[in-house]
This record gives C-alpha cells, structure tokens and sequence, in this order.
C-alpha cells in the first residue's frame, strides 16, 4: 500500500477485534461446556436437595440408599465424600486446611493423574477397613503451605491430630470442591451412617431420565428419614452453578464483543476504501495503458490479503499472550478455580473468514469502479469521489457510529449497575472490621456450657489486643446469608410459619459493625451465660410479619432449631417460645441486590454449630492484627485454627458474586468501548483525510477567488455532520430497541436517558476531534502551493 500509516491502522483495527472476539469466546465456551480437566466430565452430575425454603444445598445420603445408587441404570459410577475443616500442625501456628475426604475410587473416577507422586488407589481404602493413613495435596495449598517443595512427597504432615504420608500432588487445574488436601474416607467407621457423593451417568442418560430412576430411592429415604419431608431432589452438572452466577451477563459480553468487532471490521472497511480510492488515478492510468481488469484488482486484492493475514497472526498473538493473564484476574465467585483456558479453533476460524471476507470485498469494490475509467476524466484530473464512493462513505462512517453508541449505551448502563452496588445502604459500617471463622474440630468443646465457654473466652481475650476497639461472636455476618428457617408467630392470625434468616450472636455483635437499635434492648451478659431464649429481630421481620406494629413482647419460635451433638448443640427446649426484647435496623443478608430478608438474632449459646465467626473491629486495617490474633487464639488452644483467608468486612463485600459479576461486565464493556471509540476516531479521519486530499485543488481555486477559510471547514463539517447525525439517530434506535434486553442482563433499573446522552456526547466529541487535524491543514493550505503542484 501506498501509505504505510493507512495499513499500520487496518491491522491493528483488524487484530484488536480479533484478539478480543477469539479471548471472549474461547472463555466462555470453556466455561459454559467443558471447564474441567475430569474424565467424561459432561456425564458428571451432583445430587442437591432443595427444600421448600428455597435452599439449595448438598446432601448426605445414606449408605443403603447409595448401595441402592449404585444398581441404577443411569448411573455409571458413585464417589461418596466427606469434608471438614482440620488444623494443619506440622510446624508453627496451626494452619486451616479444608480436607476432602474421597472413596477410594475418587481419582479413578476424575481420571486426572498426579503432577507429583501418585494418588490414592481403592486398596489404600477398603471397603469396611480403615484407610492407609495418606494425604494428597492440591497444587494450591502444595504452593502456599510448602512453596511448591518438589521433596515434599513422602513427608509426615499432620491434620487434625493425625500423622499422614504425603502421596502425592495434583495439577493446578484439578480443584475439586477448591479444598486443600484429599484423604481417604474411612467407611468403617460405623457412627458415619451418610456420606455426599459425586455420580457420573452411564452413556446416552440424561439428567432428567436420571433424577425420575433415582426417585424413588430418594422417596424410601424420605420415608425413613421424617426429616427430609420437606425436600426435593435434583441432578446439576458440576459446571451448573457457574453458569446460573454469570447469568445473563454472558449474553451481555458476548453481544458487547460481537458490537467491537462489526466496528473493527467497518473500520478496516473505512481505511481500505479510503486507500483503494485514493488510488484511482493510478488505476485509471493502468487502465488507459492497456492493463486488464483482472490485473488491475489484483494489486488490492493481494494487499487486502496481506493486510488480513497480518492482522490475524498479530490477533492470535495478543490473544495467546493476553489470555492466560486475563483468566488469572477473573473472579473466583464466578468461575472455576485453575481455570486453563485454549484457544477456541473455531472461534478463531470464524472470526477469521469474516475479517478477511470483509476485507477482501471493500478493496474489490472500489477496484472495480475505477477499472474501466472514463479518458475525460483522467485528462481533466477530475479524480474526485463519486456518488457510489460517497454513498459507501456515509453507510461505512454512520454504521460505524451507530455501533459505538449502541456500545457505549450497554456500558454506562453496567458503570452505573456496577455503582449502584457501590452505594448501597449496607445497613452496618464494613470499615475496619474483619471476620474471622473458626471451625470446632471434631468431638471437642461437646458440651454447651463447656462450648459457650470456650467462645466466649476467644471473643474476651481478642479484646485485650493492643489496637482492638471491640469483638464479637456470630455465626454468620453480612452481606449474605443462607441461614433460614421457618418461624412461628404466637397469636398469629394467618396460623401459617414463616421464612426468617437466622443469627446466632452476642451482645457486643450489634456495637461492633454499628447495627442501630431501634426499640427495646440488647441481652445482657448473664442472660448470654444462661442461654435465655429471648429474640431480637430487624425492621423487615417487624414490616413483614406484624405489618409494620410493635413486635416487642410478641413470641415467636423455631420449630426446626434441634440439636444434633456432638456437632451442632442446642440448649434444653432451645425451639421453645422466645420473647422479642428489641428491634435494630435492617442489616443486609440477602446479598447486595435483593431486599433484605426478615431476621431473628437469638443468643450464641442458645444454638452452636461446628464453626463460629470472630468480628474484630480495629483503629486501622484489621489485617495488619491477622498475626496476633492467631497467635492469641493458639494459645488458648494449640490445636485452633482459623481459617485462611482473613478477609475484611468491605472485600467480603467485593466478593459477593453480584459485585463480582458486576465489575467485571462494567470493566469489560469500558474496554470495548475505548477499543469502538479509538477504531471509529480512526475511521473519521480517515475519511476526512481522504475527501480533503481529493478535493483539495477545488479547495485552493475557491480560496483564490476570495473564499474565506472558514467556508472550507464548513463545506466539510457540513458532511460529516450528516455523516454522524444519521449514525447518532441509528444508534439512539439501536439503543431504545435493546434497552429493555440490556436492562434484563445487566440487572439495572432500565433507565435508557442517560446513557443515550453520554453516548451522544461522547460521539460528537469524538468525530469533531478526530477531524480538526485534517481541516485545519486544508483551511491553512496556500492555495498557490496547491495549483503549482496539481
């Protein structure tokens, strides 16, 4: 080509497009069908238990119903599972690990070997005979615990109490259920009457036909297990739940990336029509000399091509590079761990044929124009545009625009969801706060008075840390929780129970994250002692179920709060009726874009479960007390852990899946429309450049017959206005027709306004900015310099 900077422009245009088209697609079509390395892994499938309460959750199933599992048709293999949080005490402060218990055919079942060692066979665990006492590490924890120490292999380590021999290490991307080691279940253990599993379905099930042949096993269990009435059953794939937390963003991203890419091909579009055209007298003189129409497009052709395949080559190049990196920052809440993701083949092949069809088609087109020219013209130097070059102009530049906008509509639409969950009246004040979780190992602190103790003198002895302003005890904190149970009313006229979310926690709970207390009290600290069952609930519970009426002094209960030792203790009648004492605000616990749910707060030591919560409010950055803490409570108990990581109170907030998902469509989408934005400024230069160096001899003859300057900037903003206000009217009807669709995807309220006015703006800024350069050189050309060299 004729003008180096015209081809630099078209390739990057070309490769910035196909790089972010091939990333996009490839991630997503590895998230959506095949994100794990597991054999057969589209046939694996989870048993989850839903309840009417609308809680999902992974159940254990009993050892005659999994028997039972096992002889069904649809299903192929069964691994049954155990998890629990254990310290890891080999050396130092003890380390939580979370530890997975698996049958002894749970590696045979993944079909994923050892990146160090081995795994664990079906004789290192026996059916009805305790199991070697072996451990195989995650590739995460053998990173952070040992520092990726390949000598590892062999060693003694120590988890909960117990010496174990390590086998071996697994790859990065094997993260079953994202725990840190993986040990033998002991099945002879006979007080350990259910078990999670894992199933894979035989060849030609499906999920459906699979969950009504297994229905009836489950209705059996039901009926020897009065607990699970309220229960149904279903199977979900394991790469379900990724799916179902993206939600509709991925239609959003991959409209968003499929919108750059029609501006990247419009763009290439724009520069080779430009540079092809520019040519004409060149053709033209061919042409006269006797060349044939064949040979003539050949050249721009060729040049086309060249053009397309250096653009893919540097596409795939960004995407080989940038892909890894790029899957390394994707949210963990939104998808798998050790996430490997290849190249999509074809995905690249698309995208591919159609840049290069594209390509290939706009440089024929002006070829073919000027392959049979008119002599008249080529004598007279009337080497101008014409109506048909003019016209594809105003098409290419005014579709180019409307993408854009269409774009950068969908953007601010995911900025202002994205900052709408920025702004969220939370309820309770994250800053400076961190939640420490501590599990309670196995068998240990059995009795309530004895755990209630214990707890109360972890809460008691953090206190006592220099630069500690205050901590509490709670089972779970916000912004999220799944803790519901249902709740009955006394004297409630409407005889039916209620869906409340549940909080166990003390007195200090409500000072340390700055819940207000609206009406009544608090519990006092030896009401806490005697595990009163007196009840606090929040504004919701009070509008929800009293209609907005005074609560205090009303009863309520929880039919469904039973004790089950040695895990979970429940005081004596703890589903007895408990007074309400006080109401305090509205906290959230429904996570960041739902309305907060109705909640009770009863006692600690009313009902403890195997894990407990720490809430450490701090003068500075709770983190910087990590370290003291743990030592603190590891002189309490040297066995005690706590589990890793420590996050503070405003990342938990980060990590909530809704925010997570939307920083990443609004970080996304800001891309892409910077990308549309620098590819469209690139387009009306182009143009400009190309319709002032054409017409630049009428410019100079209207300048020597007296034309003012100003009348040469106007002659050309009086067509790319036309240009960019057709492209704006296109995109402001793009904008309205998909609006509500967006809306839908993004989660926002649908406001369309504002968007649409910042996208205009931004457009208009965008288009004038791009062409002053060239108008400013055609309005300060000497006209005389011009004349002499036509």
């Amino acid at each position: 080509m004729k003008r180096p900077a015209t081809s630099l422009f078209a390739i990057l245009s070309l490769s910035l497009g196909i790089s972010a088209t091939v990333s996009v697609f490839s991630l997503l079509e590895h998230i959506v069908l095949h994100p794990f390395p597991y054999r057969n892994a589209d046939r694996i499938v989870e048993l989850s238990y839903r309840e009417k309460l609308e809680i999902e959750y992974t159940p254990a199933i009993f050892r005659e119903q999994i028997r039972e599992l096992r002889q069904a048709k649809s299903i192929e293999e069964v691994v049954e599972m155990d998890e629990r949080p254990e310290a890891d005490t080999t050396s130092g402060v003890p380390q939580d690990t979370d530890v997975l218990f698996l049958s002894g055919n749970a590696f045979q079942f993944f079909g994923v070997p050892a990146f160090l060692g081995r795994t664990f066979l079906p004789s290192d665990a026996p059916d009805n005979q305790s199991p070697q006492p072996v451990v195989v590490f995650s590739y995460q924890y053998w990173k952070k615990r040992f520092n990726g120490n390949p000598d590892v292999v062999g060693q003694i380590v120590r988890l909960g109490g117990h010496a174990y021999t390590v086998l071996g290490v697994m790859p990065r991307a094997f993260t079953w259920w994202d725990s840190d080691v993986y040990v033998p279940l002991d099945k002879s253990d006979p007080s350990a009457d259910s078990f999670m599993t894992v199933l894979r379905l035989r060849p030609g099930f499906r999920k459906a036909q699979a969950t009504a042949e297994i229905l009836p096993i489950f209705q059996q269990m039901q009926r020897e297990h009065p607990s699970l009435q309220q229960v149904s059953v279903e199977l979900s794939g394991i790469n379900d739940r990724f799916k179902r937390s993206l939600g509709n963003a991925l239609y959003l991203i991959l409209a968003a990336v499929m919108l750059l890419l029609g501006v990247g091909c419009l763009n290439v579009s724009i520069l080779l029509l430009a540079d092809t055209a520019s040519r004409w007298q060149e053709f033209a003189m061919r042409a006269a000399l006797g060349a044939t129409v064949r040979r003539i497009i050949q050249q721009p052709l060729i040049e086309a091509a060249i053009i397309s395949t250096t653009g893919t080559l540097l596409g795939l190049a960004i995407s080989w590079q940038t892909l890894p990196i790029a899957t390394a920052f994707l949210p963990w809440q939104l998808f798998p761990n050790g996430l490997n993701v290849p190249l999509d083949v074809r995905v690249l092949l698309f995208t591919v044929v159609l840049a290069a069809s594209t390509s290939l088609a706009i440089a024929l087109l002006p070829a073919l124009q000027v392959a049979k020219p008119d002599i008249r013209q080529l004598r007279s130097h009337a080497v101008g545009p014409n109506r048909w070059m003019q016209g594809a102009y105003f098409i290419l530049i005014s579709t180019q625009i409307a993408l854009a906008m269409a774009l950068i509509a969908t953007t601010t639409a995911a900025i202002e969801n994205y900052r709408s969950l920025l702004s969220v009246d939370l309820g309770y004040d994250p800053n400076h706060v961190a939640d420490f979780s501590i599990p309670i190992h196995v068998n240990t602190y059995d009795a309530t008075q004895k755990r209630a103790a214990y707890l109360r003198q972890l809460r008691d002895r953090v206190a006592e840390i220099p630069g500690v302003l205050s901590s509490s005890l709670g089972v779970i904190g916000p912004p999220y929780s799944d803790w519901d149970f249902r709740a009955e009313v006394l004297g409630n006229a409407r005889q039916q129970s209620e869906v409340c979310n549940v909080n166990f926690v003390d007195t200090e709970y409500f000072r340390t994250l700055h819940i207000s207390l609206l009406q009544g009290r608090v519990w006092h600290g030896a009401e806490i002692e005697r595990s009163d069952r007196l009840a606090i609930v929040n504004q919701a519970f009070v509008r929800h179920i009293f209609r907005g009426g005074n609560a205090l002094g009303r009863s309520i209960r929880l039919p469904d709060l039973k004790g089950r030792p040695p895990d979970t203790l429940g005081v004596a009648e703890s589903t007895g009726w408990a007074p309400i004492i006080g109401v305090v605000a509205d906290a959230r616990n429904n996570g960041l874009d739902e309305p907060t749910k109705p909640q009770i707060y009863l006692p600690y030591s009313v009902y403890m479960i195997d894990w407990i919560q720490l809430f450490v409010r701090s003068h500075a950055d709770p983190l910087l007390l990590e370290p003291a803490i743990r030592r603190r409570i590891a002189e309490i108990d040297a066995t005690q852990q706590v589990s890793s990581p420590v996050v503070s109170m405003r990342e938990r907030i980060a990590q909530q899946p809704e925010f997570a998902k939307a920083r990443l469509v609004a970080a996304l989408s800001t891309a892409f429309s910077i990308l549309a934005l620098l590819l469209a400024g690139v387009g009306i230069y182009s143009v400009v450049s190309y319709t002032i160096q054409q017409q630049k001899k009428q410019f100079a003859i209207r300048l020597t017959l007296g034309a003012r300057r100003g009348d040469i900037a106007n002659h050309v903003l009086v067509r790319l206005t036309l240009s960019i206000g057709v492209g704006i009217l296109g995109g402001v009807v793009l904008s309205w027709s998909l609006h509500r669709l967006i809306a839908h995807w993004i989660g926002s309220s649908g406001r369309i306004f504002p968007q649409t006015v910042i996208s205009c703006l931004l457009l208009i800024a965008l288009a004038y900015v791009a062409c002053a350069i060239p108008i400013m050189k055609a309005a300060l050309a000497q006209p005389m310099h011009t004349l002499r060299e036509e």
